[in-house]
């Protein structure tokens, strides 16, 4: 947990560990990067404001070298900065004042969909792609990995299960984040732009991934 006020920091560790959580802290970016290289959290949780290195850039940088799930914490509810939060890593987020059974409840929600559903395909292929649900693996054929959280991973796999049909936002985060009565379908949209980053020969005019306006997204192989 990365936050600087150590009055909420104080307050979020009693909750979480009331949850059952074993909580490490720390009061900067630069000191959450030290931590996090010596240890292996299961979940991140990142305040936006903080001190020197911002919430953004200490999101970034982790996710540079780790799918861990991440959780931004924000006094902010302005679109832009949720999106930014979103776009520089994050899997999800919570807007502050929040209620701890609230954050703990999207905690056991990113553990939960750590492996893909037992239903899905054990290969599902589009374009020159291999997605391997059980592996945990998108890759090229015949060629490299292609990096993604487990949230674009899940949510990969979730639109890969079901060619060519249409999954609205709530479905997806439903099935993919594990919730929909508190969900947002901003983390629905973010992290399909990031998916066809990865993906799409040309992510600005995507050939698989698609946008069926107001209805929701699919996946034509």
């Amino acid at each position: 947990m990365v936050e600087d006020d150590e009055r909420i920091r104080s307050s979020m560790r009693l909750a979480l560990e009331d949850e059952g959580y074993e909580v490490h802290e720390a009061d900067s970016g630069e000191e959450a990067l030290d931590r996090f290289a010596a240890q292996t959290p299961d979940v991140v949780l990142i305040d936006l404001m903080l001190p020197g290195m911002d919430g953004f850039e200490c999101c970034r940088a982790i996710r540079r070298q780790s799918a861990v799930p991440i959780i931004m914490v924000t006094a902010r509810t302005d679109t832009h900065d949720v999106v930014a939060g979103l776009e520089a890593g994050a899997d999800d987020y919570v807007t502050k004042p929040f209620v701890a059974k609230e954050l703990a409840a999207r905690i056991r929600a990113l553990l939960r969909r750590a492996r893909p559903a037992e239903e899905t395909p054990t290969m599902i292929t589009f374009g020159d792609l291999e997605l391997l649900p059980e592996q945990g693996v998108l890759r090229r054929r015949g060629g490299d990995e292609i990096h993604c959280t487990r949230t674009e991973f899940r949510l990969l796999c979730e639109l890969g299960a079901n060619p060519n049909k249409v999954l609205s936002r709530e479905q997806l985060l439903d099935r993919v984040w594990g919730y929909d009565y508190f969900g947002d379908g901003r983390l629905v949209d973010v992290h399909i732009r990031r998916l066809r980053t990865k993906v799409e020969p040309d992510p600005a005019l995507p050939r698989h991934i698609l946008t069926v306006r107001g209805m929701g997204y699919k996946l034509v192989p």
